[in-house]
C-alpha cells in the first residue's frame, strides 16, 4: 500500500496559490474523482497496477498537515517508506523539481508538521519549485496566486509529475531519484 500526500491549503481562495502545488499535482494525476472525507483530510483510494494507493489532501491548513497524515498512516499501518509527499519549494526555480528522502523539512511548515507527527524524516518527497521573490513577504508570496501563464506551464509539468508518481508506486523512491534527479 502507498500513500501519496499533496500539500496545500483548503478552500477556493487558495486553489491556485504557490503553496498549493501539491494539491494541483494530485488533482492533475487523478483528474475528476469523488473525494471522501476522513481524518481532517480529503482522500481517494484506488488500485494502480495491483497496488492499493491512497491519495490525501489534508484540510487542516499547511502548518497542521501532519495531524491528518499520521491518522491515515496509523489507521492503514503504512510504513513511512511507502509515503510520497508532494510539496512546494521556495529554494528551487519555478517548476524545477527534486526528489528527496530522509532530509529535514527545509523550512517548509507542512513538512515540519508531518516529520514531527510521524517522528521521522524518512519520508519521500517530490519538491516542486515555486522560486522566491524576495521583494515580497514570504507568507504573501507562497499564498499568492499563480498567474495564468505559469498555471499553464505547471499543468504541462504535471505530466512529468504523473510519471514520477507512477514510478514511485511501482518501484519506490530510490528508482525515482535515480531516474528523475539526474535531469
Amino acid at each position: 500500500m502507498k500513500i501519496i500526500v499533496g500539500l496545500g491549503n483548503p478552500g477556493d481562495e487558495y486553489k491556485n496559490t504557490r503553496h498549493n502545488v501539491g494539491f494541483i499535482a494530485i488533482d492533475h494525476y487523478l483528474g475528476n474523482v469523488d473525494w471522501k472525507k476522513k481524518f481532517n483530510g480529503l482522500y481517494y483510494d484506488t488500485n494502480i497496477n495491483g497496488e492499493k494507493v491512497i491519495f490525501i489532501k489534508p484540510t487542516t491548513y499547511m502548518n497542521l498537515s501532519g495531524n491528518c497524515v499520521v491518522e491515515f498512516v496509523n489507521f492503514y499501518k503504512v510504513s513511512t517508506d511507502d509515503i510520497l509527499v508532494i510539496q512546494d519549494d521556495l529554494d528551487l526555480p519555478f517548476l524545477k523539481y527534486k526528489l528527496k528522502y530522509k532530509s529535514s523539512c527545509g523550512g517548509h511548515n507542512g513538512m515540519r508538521s508531518i516529520i514531527n507527527s510521524l517522528g521521522t524524516d524518512s519520508i519521500a518527497r517530490l519538491k516542486i519549485g515555486i522560486a522566491h521573490d524576495r521583494s515580497v513577504d514570504t507568507k504573501d508570496y507562497v499564498l499568492g496566486n499563480i498567474n495564468k501563464k505559469d498555471l499553464d506551464l505547471l499543468n504541462d509539468s504535471c505530466n512529468t509529475f504523473d510519471k514520477i508518481i507512477d514510478l514511485f508506486i511501482s518501484k519506490g523512491i530510490d528508482v525515482c531519484m535515480m531516474r528523475y534527479n539526474t535531469k
